[in-house]
Order: structure tokens, then sequence, then C-alpha cells
């Protein structure tokens, strides 16, 4: 079976891209290559291109279309200029526009979603190891939105830099002035060429307009085919030490538990120990001014997964991944960070940690100390994790990583194995990505011999017009990783998708059609039987050429209990086969307008009766400084052991006086706890580095007769300021 899948995504990634490979390849001979020149006076970061040094630089190439022209001259005029001193990467922008008055600018608070505006994005790869890079954007509002490039295509948009950017518009169109201290990247000693790339997004148009690889199959994250800058002589970190003290406070009252009032101070120390290896130590940390979880109703069988929001443990989080996991498919993860400081929901305080974190050569090394304090539900414990990845070809490694602890237990647990992937973007001579991966794990605990190793491969074939992809998993019954992610055990997984994705002329005003074909299925191992299938397939998939999308699937699927499963409160599904359809109805309207309509509806059968379930939200913006958003998830379900109603409602808005001031609502309510919370944050950004965190939380319980019958249970203040010194 895994033999014939390979072949059939060999065949189909040699010979499909047909007519339009010849489309994807235009432009591709250019060369993008330019010599930075050093600045002769000192640099304001304003947003005005005035200083002599700007006016006599030249761009450094022209920038051309990706979408929807590959390779065309791009609509609208875009120069880029690029200075440097000892300190500092200085960027200049200019985005002429024939129609400034029509210019997208709706999101100003700090790591904003961009998606929805014009925007430019730069790529920094200053080790030049064509697979790992440093992200900064901004759209004509000047929010500052920063990230980690990973593995060739992998963002993580949670690293946090000091870094400056202002925008100024005119009457041609608007300009942004980028500095990038040397002190916030890390860089390979010696090293004179560096990779870059920079894309501008026009979203009335949805238009892409790109510098270097200006081609559909290629994304701009993959930092492989960026183009390159030389020339960056003398530069220096200085002594590449942060120094960033914090004092926090906060006031809780529960009805329950009365009051209590704490505050403390603690410190968090950044050092770059060679410039392309960074210390992070953090001491007597505190995460009060973290968002609260988004929340969810778990209708299926196994543990929901909730992303990783704290600060120490995102920056550089994506050194510690193994395999090409994401957050829709987190099967197998062997080091996942919320198990560290959370506990059964409850938050246990961390005395100090240290992470270790870059390059040494071609290997990319993560290291994690972790010491939690004692509290009244667990003792004081230590945590340990080590990954390294050796770089081989130009987009390929071998890694391995090494856990240690266990958050639950006296008795530690240990995770280790290794992984492989194999990848390129010029698969058999043409611009065509195709990746091979591999991973084999294994878990030590006490009283849990035997069938505890996981292990598996894939192959993918992600490109514009055809991507394919396979995949195998064994996740053995007693594979438990203690500081892992590991939803269903005891199962082989085979996964297999495929999708043609045309963009037809003058059809419909379709942009592009996404015809998808998607399998998953679970064997359980101890019985030698099916648990699970479904099939997921989209007939109708369409972006349209005015931003909206309409799609319609039809989804059958089968789920065998070998034990009951009480799906909700008084609903208990008894052992048995259980095979239903559903279907999909879906509509979004374009983000670039002031207001967004998105919503979904599954319908037909479910389990043993019928369900329906919408999703449903809708944003309004007033530009530029206010963004108000509202949310329904339900599901109503007849079933034969039961009827039951899952509700969750969401309300946000978000108030931005500048870049650097953002006041953050949420409202949440789900009917399963019957907890209605309301978060309430102030960000303010003195300057890059230097914050105040405000932060208010409030919580009711509905009473059991429902309805607007709630009572407040919990009321929480917290604030913290933290401040860096730079050496």
């Amino acid at each position: 079976m895994a033999v014939s899948v390979l072949v059939a995504l060999l065949i189909v990634c040699t010979l499909a891209p047909g007519s339009v490979a010849v489309q994807t390849n235009v432009g591709a001979s250019r060369e993008a290559r330019t010599t930075v020149a050093r600045a002769k006076s000192h640099i304001t970061v304003d947003g005005l291109l005035n200083e002599p040094d700007w006016l006599e630089s030249p761009p450094i190439g022209e920038i051309l279309q990706r979408d929807p022209h590959p390779g065309e001259k791009a609509s609208e005029r875009t120069e880029l200029k690029l200075l440097y001193d000892d300190e500092n990467l200085y960027i200049g922008v200019t985005c002429y526009d024939s129609e400034p008055k029509r210019i997208i600018g709706t999101q100003m608070e700090r790591d904003a979603d961009l998606s929805a505006d014009d925007r430019i994005e730069l790529l920094i790869d200053s080790f030049h190891d064509s697979r790992n890079a440093f992200y900064f954007s901004t759209n004509p509002l000047g929010a500052l939105v920063d990230g980690l490039i990973i593995e060739n295509g992998q963002l993580n948009r949670n690293w946090n830099a000091i870094w400056y950017v202002r925008t100024h518009k005119s009457d041609s169109g608007w300009t942004a002035e980028f500095a990038i201290p040397f002190k916030s990247i890390g860089f390979k000693s010696g090293e004179q060429v560096w990779g870059f790339n920079f894309s501008r997004t026009i979203k009335r148009k949805l238009e892409e307009d790109r510098w270097a690889s200006p081609k559909l199959d290629l994304r701009f994250f993959q930092v492989s085919e960026a183009g390159e800058i030389s020339g960056l002589n003398g530069i220096h970190q200085g002594r590449g030490l942060d120094i960033r003290p914090f004092v926090s406070a906060k006031a809780l009252h529960n009805i329950d538990t009365g009051n209590d009032t704490s505050a403390k101070a603690g410190l968090d120390i950044f050092y770059n120990i060679t410039p392309s290896l960074k210390s992070t130590t953090t001491i007597n940390t505190d995460f009060g001014e973290t968002e609260v979880d988004s929340r969810q109703i778990n209708l299926t069988r196994f543990e929901l997964f909730f992303p990783e929001k704290r600060s120490f443990f995102l920056e550089n989080a994506g050194v510690f991944q193994v395999g090409p996991n994401s957050d829709d498919e987190a099967d197998v993860i062997p080091f996942f960070s919320r198990r560290i400081g959370l506990l059964n929901g409850q938050e246990v305080p961390i005395l100090a940690g240290t992470k270790l974190t870059g390059r040494q050569g071609p290997y990319t090394i993560g290291m994690i100390a972790v010491r939690t304090r004692e509290t009244d539900f667990t003792d004081a414990k230590n945590f340990f994790v080590a990954r390294v990845k050796r770089d081989f070809f130009k987009q390929s490694y071998v890694g391995g990583i090494y856990t240690e602890g266990n958050p639950e237990r006296s008795s530690s647990s240990r995770t280790f194995g290794g992984d492989v992937r194999l990848f390129t973007s010029k698969f058999l001579g043409n611009d065509r990505n195709f990746g091979v991966d591999g991973f084999v794990l294994k878990t030590a605990n006490k009283d849990l011999i035997g069938k505890d190793y996981s292990y598996g491969f894939g192959v993918t074939c992600p490109n514009d017009l055809w991507s394919a992809s396979a995949s195998w998993k064994r996740i053995g019954e007693n594979f438990q990783p203690a500081l892992g992610f590991v939803p269903r055990s005891g199962v082989d997984k085979l996964s297999l998708g495929l999708e043609y994705d045309p963009r037809p002329k003058d059809f419909l005003n379709v942009k592009q059609m996404f015809n998808e074909v998607f399998f998953n299925h679970f064997r359980r191992i101890d019985k030698g039987r099916t648990e699970s299938w479904r099939l997921f397939t989209a007939p109708i998939n369409y972006s349209l050429n005015s931003g909206e999308h309409i799609e319609f699937n039809y989804a059958p699927q089968f789920e065998r209990l070998f034990e009951p499963f009480e799906i909700a409160k008084g609903v208990l599904l008894p052992p048995g086969d259980y095979r239903f359809t559903r279907w999909r109805f879906e509509t979004n309207t374009a983000s670039k307008r002031r207001w967004k309509f998105d919503n979904a509806w599954w319908f037909g059968s479910y389990w043993s009766g019928h369900a329906n379930q919408f999703s449903t939200s809708f944003q309004y913006k007033v530009v530029p400084h206010l963004l108000m958003s509202a949310g329904w998830d339900q599901t109503f379900a007849r079933l034969k052991e039961g009827n039951f109603v899952a509700r969750v409602f969401t309300i946000r808005a978000n108030y931005s006086v500048s870049p650097y001031l953002t006041f953050f609502n949420l409202v949440q309510f789900d009917n399963e706890s019957r907890n209605m919370g309301w978060q309430s944050r102030v960000r303010w950004i003195l300057k890059p580095g230097n914050e105040v965190f405000l932060v208010f939380n409030q919580g009711w319980l509905q009473d059991e007769r429902g309805g607007l019958n709630f009572r407040a249970v919990e009321t929480k203040l917290s604030g913290k300021f933290q401040y860096t010194f730079r050496f």
C-alpha cells in the first residue's frame, strides 16, 4: 500500500504541472542579488525617506508579480532600498499607489493578523543556511509584526524582538522605514552574504509582488528561494546581553476562597554566547499578561489541543518541533511545552528556567531546563528537553530529541528518538516541491514496558496546481510522552491527500478552484480492527477574484466504539459501529472590507441520529482604531440515546490608540461549564522592549435554570511592568 502511494505521488509531482508550470516559471532566471551600502550619516526612523543616504541609494531591483500573474510587471510600482551602519540594518520601502484613498490598513496592535490589509513582509536569513530566517512585517498603519521561519516554511509568529518601524501616507502611496538592530537577530560571524526577500500585498487587487522567486509554487516562507544581500562589514552585537527585570502584582477575589493579593519581582536574561547561539534565563517567571485560551467543547473521545501562548516557551519554539505536525493534525508531539507550568488547568509557578537555542555550524541546537515550585497539588519538579538537528543538502536534516520529567507523577518519564527530512524545491530539475519525512520515538515510563514506540513516515508534494501527500504512523499502546501530546494511542494511522487547484480564466469570477480529497484511517492495534475513518471531499471550493470564498463538502465517516462514549452530559453512546455522512456549506466574505461575515453549516446524519452544526462569525472595523467581532459555534444533535446542544459564544472588541497602545477585550461563554468569562488586557509599549501590561478577569457562573441568570464567582486584577537594558 505504502509503495503504491509513493509511486502515485511521484507520478503526480512529475507529470501534473502541465501548462501551469510554464506560467509559474516566468521570471525564474532573474537573479535577486544586491550589495547593501553603508549609511554615511544618521538615519532617523520616522517613515520619511528623506535623508541624503536614502535619496542617493538606488533601489535593489524590480519587484514583480507573484500572484496573480507570476513574473509580470507589478500593477503598482514599489521601490526597496537597503542601508546599514554598525548597529542596524535599515529597510526603506516606497509603495506607490495610483489610488491612495483605496489603500487598506485596519490593524495596529502588536503581532496583528495583517492578512486583511495592504502589507509588506521581510525575510532575513542572516545565517545564510537557506532554511531558517527572521520575519518582519507592517501595514500602512505601522503595526509591528515579527516571527521566526523554521525549516524552510513554518512561521512562528510568537517570537518578539526589539526593532522599529514607522510608516507615512502621501498622495502617491505610502512609505515604511525599518531599523532592525543587529543585537536583535543572530548571524554567522564573518558571513558576508545573507538571504533576503521582500513581498508586497495590494489587498484590494488580491495581488502579491515579490523581489526574489515570484512564482506560484514557491511560498514566501521558503527561505531556500530567497535572494541574497552582501556588503555587511563591521557589524556587531555589542556584548550580546539583554537584562529585563520585571515587577508584577495581582489581586484576586473568589466567592469560595476569599481574597488574595500578591506581588513579586523577576528577571529575564538574554545572552548571545556567539552571534548565532543564544541563551535565555527566566527567574521567578510571571505569565500574567498571557491571553486566555479560546473556549472549546469536546465532542470527541480524545484530548483537545490548545496552543502555547506563554512568551518564554514560544521564543524559538520551532527548534523543538519534530516532524511536520501542525495544530490541525497533532498526532504525535514528543515535546508540548504546555505540560510544564500547567497541570489540570491550574498554574504551577516556575522558579527558574533556562533555554539555549541557535546554530553551531551545520547543527541546530535547543535545550530547556525548568524548575517548578511546590504547590498544594504537586511537588517541586525538574524538567529537561534537548533537541539537535544536523543539516544536509539544501533543505534536509536529520535530528534527535530527548525529554525528561513528569508533571503528573512522582516517577520520572523519558522520551527519546529521532527524525529525518528530505526536501527539495527543484524536484527532477523543475520548480516543484517534494519531500519525505520519517520519525521514530520511544518512551520510558515505570510500569509501562513494551509497546512504547511510535514511528512513521510521509511523502508530500505541495505545489500550486497539484498537491499530494501520504503518511503512515504507528502509535503504540504504551507510548505516553509525559512532556508530549498524543491524543490517540494504540493505533495505526494512514492519511492520504490530493488537491487539483487550477486558476481558470474568465470563469464565474473564480480566482482559484480547490478540488480536494483527504482520507484518514485509524486501526486499533490490540483489536486488529478499524476504529474510525473519514473521507473529506470538496467538489466545490472556490476563491473569487473579489476575495469571497464559497465551499461545499461531502464527508462520510465511520466510528467503531469498543467502549461506551459519553458524547454529552447524560448522552451515552453504546459500543458498536456507526456510519454517518456529514455535509457542509461554507461562505466567507472578503476580508478587505470593513465588515466580514463567515458561516459554516454542517448537516446530515451524526452517530445514531442527526445534527446541525453552525460556526458563524461577524467582524466590523472602525478604521483605523476599533475592531469588533462576534462568533457562535453551536451543535444541535438529535440522537437515539438523547438530544443535546453544545454552544460557545465569543465577543471581541480591540481598540488601538497607536501601534504601541492597545486595549483587548474578550468575552466567552460555553454551556458545558456554564461559565462566562471576560478578559480585558492593556498592552502599552513605551518603546520596544519596555512594556506595561494591565489585565482584568471576571468570571460568572450561569444558574442551572439557564437563561440570563448569572452570579459572579471570581474577579482578578493584575499588572506587570518590564524594562530592557541592552549591553
